[in-house]
């Protein structure tokens, strides 16, 4: 049975988010709210918790999953980007984006993309997701709360314990977007929109 957290959204009590990145390090799985949307979560390490995301959402092996990053310096240790990505970047964090970058040797190989060795990155703009990632001191291994079948990710903290009480450790409720992160590639010459969601996508495709 999931642990539940009633988290305020402008001050997170920090004993609770202590409570959330306990049951990370210790193997756990999460959803947690985001500025885009609900998303599932766990340590980097944590290969039981990437088969339990592959099974709750029924992903292959081509997914990238999101490496929710804290700041740029956290960033830069698991993606590569040079200085014409980095500014464009730069302009859109936070914010919900998802970017897919050449990933670096930091990155556990069974995150990465089979063929490209690519892996998604962002830096969110929540306050909840935030105090998380400052308190867990390392990205948090993330992908979309979005169940097979339906076409719309699930937006509320008590639905998410009803639905998922047994596959997940933890919920934190809380506000957050209604829309999944726009996903924008910079891992070839020119920036590509693989999804168009919560994230304006105007300014890159100025950059095209």
């Amino acid at each position: 049975m999931a642990k539940y957290f009633d988290v305020h959204p402008d001050n997170p009590q920090r004993r609770a988010i202590g409570q959330v990145v306990e049951v990370i390090r210790g193997g756990g799985l999460i959803a947690y709210p985001t500025d885009s949307c609900f998303a599932l979560g766990c340590g980097l390490d944590n290969a039981g918790g990437i088969a339990r995301m592959r099974s709750i959402r029924r992903l292959d092996d081509r997914h990238h999953f999101t490496l929710m990053c804290r700041d740029f310096a956290q960033l830069g240790q698991f993606a590569y980007l040079g200085n014409t990505v980095f500014r464009a970047i730069k302009a859109a964090t936070p914010g919900s984006y998802t970017f897919i970058l050449p990933a670096t040797k930091e990155v556990p190989r069974r995150l990465l993309h089979p063929k490209k060795k690519t892996v998604g990155v962002r830096i969110p703009d929540h306050v909840v997701t935030r105090a998380l990632l400052d308190e867990l001191g390392e990205p948090l291994l993330s992908t979309t709360l979005l169940l097979p079948g339906e076409e719309e990710p699930l937006t509320q903290g008590w639905e998410i314990k009803e639905e998922l009480d047994h596959a997940v450790d933890a919920v934190i409720d809380g506000e957050c977007g209604t829309d999944p992160t726009t996903v924008v590639d910079f891992s070839s010459d020119e920036p590509e929109i693989l999804r168009r969601g919560a994230g304006d996508t105007d300014r890159f495709e100025a950059v095209g």
